[in-house]
């Protein structure tokens, strides 16, 4: 065995299948042995003793739904988190890999814009990345990309149901379906009705309906249900799997199950905010709902329910955050681009098109997402194992283990094993926290979870062996994260 050069004793390790008390043994980045009195077995000593004494020890979370430093819309509204700033607050919430996602822009070829997101992440990241494709058109040369690009290490592509220019329509899903079962890669699909949305759009706007509060009502559970529902038919017509991107309403996961019980491929995850937050927050009128615009909106109290419910009896997989934050002035309009420590190479800060007299732009027109993954793994331990909803090896299978799987980086990352990264957080189930945008470490000025109190919070983060996260605050160097090259989807 190596030479150990980092030691966690006395702490309780929990994967997604066992609870135990041992020693943890880590040389260089891997992990190497689990035992007891394992100090003793070391004749030179070890390099760094770490006392997870009261503490859970367990894998660092993976949030596979992110987007940093993504430019939204037809404005191209930057979100406000960088690659550093995104990963230094993923990697204090206990979240030590994020997968985000690649959009090519028109004219350009999805490898080169694999290569300019690679550019932007590679000296920024503090903790290990990926990418999903967006397969955001079906023409002969994208077509042919998909197998360089499977090759690249990116075998999973978001299509998306909604959204003009990006959207896929369902004669080009099932030529998408036929071209990633034929290469390899895995279907990761945004479902909601695009129709309907744009009709609801223009009906609301029409009778001015134009504040916050009205987003919720152009995006129905019930055009979601349809979508899903559709999804999964192209699916089982290209006898292709697929995977459902944040399930927000009971009618979707209904058509999950159905699929599920019937043997069909298909998985499912669900975001921090689909289940915790509902349509309440949107009712009033200003400004206040803006910070709630995102897709799909929020639900009713109902379908959290029946997301609580998706994750307790397996039908859910795994908890994302799908963190694209913006700021209060992003929201308004008042600018696109970010106050960045540095701005993006070429990146202009600009005005709005429009002006909007009142302060608050159109729904509509309000950029969409909200920040979590800072919040994403204690929430989930406070609202599911505090409450009685989920057990602690649940806990984990939910925030690392089953994307892990999915993505194709088990057993590297997900679980406690000798031979995986020793990608670790040492979590103190007693420390007691109130969220505060203040005190939180992404770019953003608010937080959806702004004023919970949650009994539960990381102390301690390891990536790849190195302790990057000390007592809540950040250690690690800029850029030390690498990109994750993973394989066919099996």
């Amino acid at each position: 065995m190596a030479a150990v050069t980092l030691l966690i004793q006395n702490g309780t390790l929990i994967t997604a299948g066992d609870t135990y008390q041992a020693d943890l043994a880590i040389a260089g980045e891997k992990i190497v042995a689990l035992g007891q009195n394992l100090s003793q077995q070391e004749p030179g000593g070890v390099a760094e003793i770490l006392d997870a004494s009261g503490l859970l020890v367990i894998p660092g979370g993976i949030d596979p739904h992110v987007h940093l430093q993504y430019p939204q819309g037809p404005n191209r509204v930057v979100s406000s988190d960088d690659w550093f700033t995104g990963t230094v607050a993923a990697a204090c919430g206990g979240t030590t890999t994020v997968i985000d996602f690649v959009e090519a822009g028109p004219g350009e070829t999805w490898m080169d814009a694999f290569e300019s997101r690679l550019g932007e992440s590679e000296y920024q990241a503090v903790i290990d990345y990926g990418f999903h494709m967006s397969f955001n058109r079906a023409d002969e040369r994208s077509l042919a990309e998909a197998r360089s690009v499977i090759e690249a290490g990116m075998p999973s592509f978001k299509i998306y149901m909604a959204y003009d220019n990006i959207r896929l329509t369902d004669a080009e899903m099932l030529i998408a379906l036929e071209t990633l079962k034929e290469h390899g890669g895995l279907p990761i699909v945004h479902a909601e009705n695009h129709d309907v949305i744009k009709h609801l759009v223009g009906r609301h706007r029409a009778k001015g309906h134009v504040e916050p509060r009205w987003h919720p009502h152009t995006r129905p559970a019930a055009g979601e249900a349809e979508a899903t529902q559709r999804a999964l038919a192209l699916a089982e017509i290209v006898d292709s799997p697929m995977h459902l991107v944040h399930v927000s309403a009971a009618g979707g996961l209904d058509a999950i199950r159905r699929c599920r019980e019937r043997g069909q491929p298909v998985t499912g995850e669900v975001c921090t905010q689909h289940l915790l937050l509902t349509d309440a927050l949107c009712a009033s009128p200003g400004f206040e709902p803006a910070k709630y615009i995102m897709a799909p909106p929020l639900r009713t109290n109902a379908d959290t329910e029946a997301m609580w419910g998706g994750l307790e009896n397996g039908n859910l997989d795994f908890v994302v955050t799908d963190h694209c934050p913006f700021t209060l002035a992003q929201k308004r309009g008042e600018r696109r681009t970010p106050e960045f420590r540095r701005l993006p190479e070429g990146t202009v800060a600009t005005p709005p098109e429009e002006p909007w007299s009142d302060g608050v732009p159109p729904f509509n027109q309000i950029p969409g997402g909200a920040p979590g993954v800072e919040t994403r793994v204690p929430l989930l331990h406070h609202f599911g194992v505090n409450q009685g909803r989920l057990s602690l090896n649940q806990f984990v299978y939910h925030t690392s283990t089953a994307a892990a799987k999915l993505f194709g980086l088990y057993p590297r990352k997900g679980t406690i094993a000798p031979g995986s990264d020793a990608d670790l957080v040492l979590f103190d189930p007693n420390c007691e926290v109130t969220i505060s945008a203040d005190a939180l470490h992404q770019n953003c000025d608010y937080t959806p979870y702004q004023g919970m109190q949650v009994r539960g919070w990381p102390r301690s983060v390891l990536s790849r062996g190195e302790v990057i996260v000390r007592d809540g605050e950040f250690v690690g160097p800029e850029g030390r994260g690498r990109y994750l090259k993973r394989g066919f989807y099996a």
